[in-house]
């Protein structure tokens, strides 16, 4: 099955970006369902008209929410990986350490593209290619990483090790199963990556 192409983004006016400031902060607090326009708008301070206007539909809010917390969450987790030290296995730790950041300071409750996954399982829903494009990004840099570290090992395997811990660690953080998920995450990904 083919995935659909990466959804068209707009040119934010500053009543857009107000509207979707709310939008994201509502959408990540509440849910995307249980959000409508009208509230939106009221707290965005513009019309339901201008919101409509800027981005058309809430589906196109929700893609524009999705992309630019995926593309915060790439630049914060590529500046934290460019101060890391030189070997794959500190930038694999530096990925939990980041996560372990960005979930304390944006993602109390857990990771926004798993939580938008939980109300859009839909294809053709212009928002699924950056869910599904978030996770897969996220894999080929788990699996780019172990290949440096492990180069004689199947790093194909260790790749999808590293990124079953990550993102059961991020929903386990979420969830508030127990204290510090993201950190004892980090500290299984340090042993599997430990010299033999």
């Amino acid at each position: 099955m083919s995935s659909p192409a990466t959804p068209q983004r707009i040119a934010l006016t500053p009543g857009a970006r107000r509207a979707l400031e709310a939008a994201s902060r509502l959408f990540y607090e509440r849910g995307i369902h249980a959000v409508g326009v009208d509230l939106i708008a009221a707290e965005a301070g513009v019309t339901k008209k201008t919101l409509y206007d800027r981005f058309g539909s809430k589906e196109q809010l929700v893609v524009e929410y999705l992309a630019a917390r995926d593309e915060r969450w790439r630049a914060f987790l590529a500046e934290r990986m460019g101060t890391a030290g030189p070997t794959a296995a500190e930038r694999v730790v530096a990925v939990f350490d980041a996560s372990r950041e960005w979930a304390g300071e944006n993602s109390g409750r857990g990771c926004s593209m798993v939580n938008a996954h939980a109300e859009i399982s839909d294809p053709n829903h212009p928002a699924y290619a950056i869910i599904t494009g978030q996770k897969a990004w996220m894999l080929s840099l788990f699996t780019t990483l172990a290949r440096e570290a492990r180069p004689a090992a199947d790093y194909e395997a260790l790749g999808r090790t590293l990124m079953l811990i990550h993102e059961g660690a991020l929903v386990a953080h979420g969830l508030n199963v127990f204290p510090d998920a993201l950190g004892a995450a980090r500290e299984q990904a340090r042993s599997l990556l430990a010299p033999p």
